[in-house]
């Protein structure tokens, strides 16, 4: 009980500097709590979704996917016949059935031309208005599709692109574009996050669509009373004889939520990853603060001990601290973590998934998982300074002086930081110089967390002399204050250390990922430079194929000296040693593919490989397989015949673009693929005419107005998109390591504070003897810069060791530049500067406002 009275004493006398403390805990925790309120949300949407649409049987044909999703790569959905329907009714414990037809290879678009699709990623749907729909959907406006004129629309759609009845819609399928007018508005009665639905009558949606009547993409199947999913599925399956797919709703449910999984657990994981960075920074916070605290204390746990506590109560005071401590900012962190969900689901409407927080989902592990982490992450970074404080001897205590070991522990602490930074830096030169990426990638990790630790422990010795350079540069241009501020920083390496190490965890990753972007970019842009002699490329940056009356139209823009195409076939090869290789892919283009990318052969020239019944094989597959120019491969493509292809070039492995790819003319594939199992093509390529380039590009625009799903880019707008995504994702990250700054720049704080309080004494002595109140807040601040830059220069160096070995395993995929973004660096070094002024802000203005007879009383 004495204890607990102590560890209560001590905490409520110090509220301030713990609060700065349990921010960070706070911070930390409500990062993880509100990631798994925000996931789980997700899912229970999700599941609702999937829960309310799927029927109770789905038979669909045997090449669609589980979901439903029945495009296939040729743009139009595989089919069933409508005698299928008939069987299906007739199967004893089927109550109802229905046939329907839908498809999400689709554009949609408005009178305007502007495309309708969702921004988030979402899929666009295009399907018949069933009774499936009647059940989950309530028309909120005008009336359900009757004819080929009419078309309803899901009311979250309407709302984001203000349709109304009577407005007109263009639908884009590989049939053609069919045009009809909004004749109702329907709504979900569950949270559609996201995707935009369109409903046509049956007829229409088959004509559309798939392009003949008669047939359906689904059948949905109610069960009678009485008679479950499972049974209803086996009975189905026995009449068709096993002839089409059948999935109950649980498995098509099931699908769905596989289907998102990866996406969410991507989000997941890398928001914890980050979450976890912060607690990392966070133990320096507290390790710093209970030490600072504890070494404030030095004397008063000196007359505890000489009054008869044991060193273990000693210890078990500042745990108490430390437990009160992680309690208050777990609590509060599990409370804020809930609003950032919320926060994050707001966000997440911006961009197009729409998210409800009437499903909002806050199970009882997430809570539970917030408080652990948050409490022992607190208590384990007061153990350091708890034991500490335990071992100093009541003598010493009364003296005022530390504990004698000290020395002796700092000098084992280096030997041990530079064994780790040398182990890390050996692992990293063995990441740099392995022969394959995989290989490599291991011994990165294990470099990072080495240096990284490393670092952490030699930081007090690395201090001394940083600091020092430092000072010499930036200091002593302000005199005798900045001497003093030089010689604070340095008065305890330990504690300059670990408040410089918590900002350089989250810089060395800044630094480090802007150095791996900056290549990759680099590396890209050197590969089209090289490799890429087409002038314009266009594809739909959503990754759906493109239409046939898209290509007609590119291929009938004036300007254009020749425009290529470019598809890709799944294929089975059997090469002359016997051996089958299994999903494979050819890649079947135009002959002018050859002039559009450069691409490097061992032997043969590519050209050849695009003539009647020929192909080429890439370096590393000719090599595993015995062939050379001149072999033939036997190629069974899927949909398709067999065809005997002969060699005719062996592509380099060293390549970036279309690494490892296959080549052969679309004239020789569709020798031996029907036109109607043709995939669409996945991207274009065309050249214009001398001198027409301007034109050319205007026009192939023009061209494409009626396909805004399609965008047009010469190799200056290729190369800013691929700059553009890459710096996209990088300010994602950047904005997520903020996380981690903001936690360290609360480290700075409250370090100073407390070194502030430390010093009080001293600060009256300096203010008696004629040091201004602007001289000691100047003081403070150029301390805090100081100590800033100390952890800007760890981590910038550290991150770019990082970012340049992670480039050497670049470079075994072909990507070989390495750049480093010196403008970036040099911003961010400049900002620890600023971040360091503002951490000094309270701290300096508090010590100016110290009573100066007051400060020199003080023991």
């Amino acid at each position: 009980m004495t204890v607990l009275k102590t560890s209560m004493r001590n905490f409520f006398a110090h509220k301030g500097r713990m609060a700065l403390s349990a921010v960070a805990v706070l911070l930390s925790v409500a990062f993880v709590c509100g990631t798994l309120v925000f996931t789980d949300t997700m899912n229970t949407t999700f599941d609702k979704l999937f829960a309310a649409t799927s029927p109770d049987v789905t038979v669909s044909p045997k090449d669609a996917s589980d979901t439903g999703e029945t495009t296939s790569d040729n743009g139009k959905p595989p089919v069933l016949p409508a005698s299928v329907l008939g069987e299906v009714r007739k199967v004893p414990g089927v109550k109802d059935a229905e046939g329907t037809v839908f498809s999400s290879s689709v554009t949609v678009v408005d009178g305007d031309k502007d495309n309708l699709s969702p921004t988030s990623g979402a899929p666009t749907i295009v399907s018949n208005w069933g009774k499936n729909d009647a059940r989950t959907m309530t028309i909120t406006k005008g009336s359900a599709p009757e004819g080929p004129d009419q078309i309803m629309v899901d009311a979250d759609t309407a709302d984001k692109h203000h349709l109304e009845l009577g407005d007109e819609i263009g639908v884009i399928t590989a049939v053609g574009t069919h045009t009809a007018k909004v004749s109702g508005i329907a709504a979900f009665e569950v949270t559609n996050p996201g995707a935009a639905i369109f409903y046509l009558d049956l007829p229409t949606a088959q004509r559309a669509l798939v392009g003949q009547d008669g047939v359906y993409t689904n059948i949905n199947v109610t069960a009678a009373p009485g008679v479950t999913h499972e049974q209803l599925k086996k009975a189905i399956s026995e009449r068709l004889g096993g002839a089409y797919k059948a999935l109950t709703a649980k498995e098509t449910a099931d699908a769905g939520q596989e289907d998102v999984k990866g996406f969410m657990d991507v989000m997941r994981y890398a928001m914890l990853g980050f979450a976890g960075i912060a607690f990392l920074v966070g133990i320096f916070l507290i390790i710093n603060t209970f030490s600072m605290l504890v070494a404030q204390r030095t004397r008063e746990i000196g007359l505890m001990r000489a009054i008869g506590s044991s060193r273990r109560q000693v210890n078990r005071s500042v745990l108490v601290e430390a437990l009160l401590l992680g309690v208050v900012g777990s609590v509060l962190g599990v409370a804020a973590g809930v609003g950032l969900a919320v926060g994050l689901m707001k966000l997440m409407g911006q961009i197009g998934m729409d998210l409800s927080t009437d499903d909002l989902t806050v199970v009882w592990t997430t809570p539970v998982v917030g408080l652990v982490l948050g409490v022992v992450v607190t208590v384990l970074a007061a153990w350091l300074p708890a034991r500490r404080a335990g071992k100093i001897s009541p003598m010493a205590a009364l003296r005022d002086s530390g504990a004698p070991a000290d020395a002796r522990a700092g000098r084992v602490r280096a030997l041990i930081g530079v064994v780790l930074t040398g182990a890390g830096g050996w692992t990293l030169y063995l990441a740099a110089t392995a022969d394959k990426a995989k290989d490599g990638s291991a011994w990165l990790g294990l470099g990072i967390v080495l240096t990284l630790i490393g670092f952490v422990v030699i930081g007090p010795l690395l201090a001394n002399g940083v600091v020092r350079v430092l000072g010499a540069i930036l200091l002593r241009v302000f005199g005798p204050v900045g001497r003093m501020a030089e010689r604070n920083a340095l008065r305890n390496p330990r504690r300059t250390g670990a408040t410089g190490a918590a900002l350089m965890i989250g810089l060395a990753l800044v630094a480090c990922l802007s150095v791996v972007g900056s290549s990759m970019v680099a590396s890209a842009t050197d590969q089209l430079d090289k490799s890429v002699g087409t002038d314009f490329i266009i594809q739909n940056d959503a990754g759906q194929l493109i239409t046939p009356q898209a290509v007609q139209a590119v291929k009938a823009t004036p300007g254009l000296e020749h425009v290529t195409e470019y598809k890709i076939l799944d294929a089975e090869l059997t090469t002359p040693d016997g051996r089958t290789s299994k999903k494979r892919s050819i890649n079947a283009a135009s002959p002018s593919y050859a002039q559009d990318l450069r691409t490097e052969t061992v032997a043969g020239k590519l050209a050849d490989a695009y003539r009647t019944d020929s192909m080429s094989v890439p370096e590393g597959f000719a090599k595993d397989h015995g062939l050379k120019v001149g072999s033939t491969v036997t190629v069974a493509f899927k949909n398709g015949d067999r065809a005997r292809l002969t060699v005719r070039a062996i592509t380099s492995d060293d390549v970036v673009l279309d690494k490892g790819a296959m080549y052969a003319s679309i004239a020789t594939v569709a020798k031996y693929v029907p036109a109607d199992k043709m995939p669409l093509d996945q991207i274009l390529f065309a050249s214009a005419e001398d001198g027409q380039q301007d034109a050319a590009y205007q026009a192939l625009k023009d061209s494409l107005h009626d396909y805004p799903q399609y965008t047009v880019r010469d190799q200056t707008d290729y190369k800013e998109a691929l700059k553009d995504q890459i710096g996209q994702l990088l300010n994602m990250i950047y904005g997520l390591l903020a996380l981690a700054i903001i936690v360290a720049i609360l480290g700075v704080v409250n370090t100073l504070a407390l070194s502030v309080v430390e010093r009080t004494r001293e600060i009256g002595l300096m203010r008696a003897i004629g040091l201004s109140r602007r001289q000691l807040r100047r003081m403070i601040r150029l301390e805090s810069v100081v100590i800033a830059l100390f952890g800007a220069l760890l981590g910038l160096g550290l991150g770019m060791g990082w970012g340049a070995t992670a480039q050497k395993l670049l470079a075994l995929e072909g990507l070989t530049v390495l750049e480093i973004p010196w403008p970036t660096i040099g911003a961010v070094f400049v900002g620890s500067a600023f971040v360091g002024l503002f951490a000094a802000l309270i701290p300096a203005f508090r010590a100016g406002r110290m009573n100066v007879l007051n400060a020199i009383a003080t023991e």
